[in-house]
Formats: C-alpha cells, structure tokens, sequence
C-alpha cells in the first residue's frame, strides 16, 4: 500500500491540467486585448480617413467666368462667382482667408467690415457683393456668392496672378488667371 501511495503520476497529470488552463486563460485575456486594439485602431484609421477626405476635397467651385475690372491699363479689381461643389459642405466666410500672389508680391486680403458690401471693396480687401445678406455669409445649399477682390498692387498687363480662396475647413480653392494683352473697363480672365 505504501509502494501506491508514494507514486505521483496521477499528480503530475492534476499539474499538467492546471497548467494547461492557465495557458488557456491567459491566451484568452491576451486575445482579448489584442483583438479590442485592433477595432481600436481601425475605427481611429477610419476617422482619420474621412476628416481628411473632408480637408482635401474643396467644397467650393467657380460658376462662370473670372472678371478683372481695370481702369488706365492695369485690372484693379478681380470679380468672380462661387458655389458648392456637388457634395461640398457649407462654407463659412466669416473665417475664409484670400491671398493674393504675382511673382513678385503675395499679400493676404483681409475681408472688408461689414464682409457682405453692395458697393465693393476698397484697396488691399475683399468682400461678397452679391449672394449673402448681412446677417448671413454662410455658403450652403445651391447659394452663390459674388466675391469683389481688390488686390493692393495693381496687375498689367500679360501679368500671371494667383488667387487662393481660403475657407477654414477644406483644400483652398485656387484661381490661376492672366490679365489680357489690351485691359479695357471689364476683361475675361484666362
């Protein structure tokens, strides 16, 4: 009898068992982990997709055609349309930026006070001459604004310039042009 009780192997095979449980347990927690990192993860990715889809697509399009009014052979003022993109978000003009840029100059147009002006703009500003009312500049829907820029330096002709529209969420919207060869009281810009 004590020849049996001094064998261990059935203990040995408890030890393994618990062991392997443990194993199993601490597998488990781990996967756990691991697998809750990983829908983490891919839902900050996901986030991150989308705000910059939303930053990089401009909300914003020119509707016609870009205008410089000029006055003794140089354009002094440039006059254009904008609108939403299909699918563009609303865009405040309470926080949108304009700089203007020739080779030889770039300056930022701040906004004229009050933004939303019938009149125009005077020197170095910009402002909404058509398409807003006082109270609201918030460009949404099928709304479209009539923007009136008055860079401070003049442009001659033949001169490249180039016009960013700078909302505050968003890819800016670029304007590319030349003035024309003659400058007469209003010109089409290409």
């Amino acid at each position: 009898m004590q020849k049996i009780m001094n064998r261990e192997e059935g203990f040995t095979g408890l030890e393994a068992a618990i062991v392997l449980i443990a194993f199993v347990v601490v597998a488990a927690v781990f996967s756990y982990v691991v697998l809750g990192a990983g829908f983490f993860t891919t839902q900050k990715s996901q986030e991150v997709v989308y705000t910059s889809v939303d930053m990089a697509s401009s909300s914003m399009e020119i509707l016609g055609d870009v205008y410089g009014l000029g006055t003794n052979n140089t354009v002094t003022t440039i006059r254009f349309t904008v609108g939403l993109s299909a699918g563009g978000t609303a865009v405040d003009f309470d926080t949108t930026q304009m700089v203007f840029a020739t080779s030889s100059v770039v300056e930022i147009l701040p906004a004229d006070d009050p933004l939303y002006d019938t009149n125009g703009t005077s020197a170095g500003h910009w402002c909404i001459v058509d398409g807003a009312s006082a109270n609201d500049v918030l460009l949404e829907g099928d709304d479209k604004f009539t923007i009136v820029a008055m860079p401070s330096t003049a442009l001659g002709v033949n001169t490249k310039f180039n016009l960013e529209v700078r909302p505050s969420v968003g890819s800016p919207l670029g304007l590319k042009r030349t003035t024309p060869p003659k400058i007469d009281a209003v010109n089409l810009l290409y």
